[in-house]
């Protein structure tokens, strides 16, 4: 098969920079999306942090996602490309990480994992207080509310459930709601 294969879970499904050959889902085992990394750059600033997806390791979980293949012809530009976006503070680790695609096949995929060390990651928030953090942040990127609608929206539209993306949609929404009558 011509290619390699891109991991996304978060903002890559939306928006990766390049035109996949082929894009199918497919889940990891071993991490779970979470909203654990302090965007500094994308989503906010260093003087107001947002909040933006690390797939986070954790033993028994597992996270669905789109795999998307890259020609082999492209893959050098695009794995540059990838680099400089995904590690602009080095917040996430690349890995190869092995995926099992919707129709069965097996393939290795490169994802960026959140490191844990890093003073960026902010694992253990409860979803009150990452929606608060979603609902006023903005960054180089826009607002951190469309990061998080256009994930959800893209999540519904893959027919993936997370129930925590869902119910900070809610929250974040009631949030905005409630500054617009202040």
């Amino acid at each position: 098969m011509d290619g390699h294969w891109v991991f996304a879970y978060g903002s890559l499904m939306w928006d990766p920079g390049f035109a996949p050959a082929e894009v199918t889902l497919a889940s990891v085992q071993g991490y779970v999306r979470r909203f654990c990394l302090k965007s500094v750059v994308y989503r906010g600033t260093v003087e107001a942090p947002g909040l933006v997806l690390g797939l986070d390791a954790e033993a028994a979980g597992a996270c669905r996602g789109l795999a998307l293949r890259v020609a082999e012809a492209e893959w050098p530009q695009v794995l540059a490309d990838l680099r400089a976006r995904e590690l602009t503070t080095y917040a996430y680790a690349e890995r190869v990480l092995p995926l099992l695609l919707d129709d069965g096949r097996r393939v290795e995929a490169v994802a960026y994992v959140i490191d844990r060390a890093h003073e960026q990651y902010v694992g253990g928030l409860d979803l009150e207080a990452q929606a608060r953090i979603i609902a006023r942040s903005s960054g180089g990127r826009g607002p951190n509310a469309d990061y998080l609608f256009n994930t959800a929206r893209h999540l519904t539209e893959m027919g993936v459930e997370d129930g925590d993306i869902a119910a900070l949609v809610g929250l974040v929404q009631g949030l905005n709601a409630a500054g617009r009558e202040l």
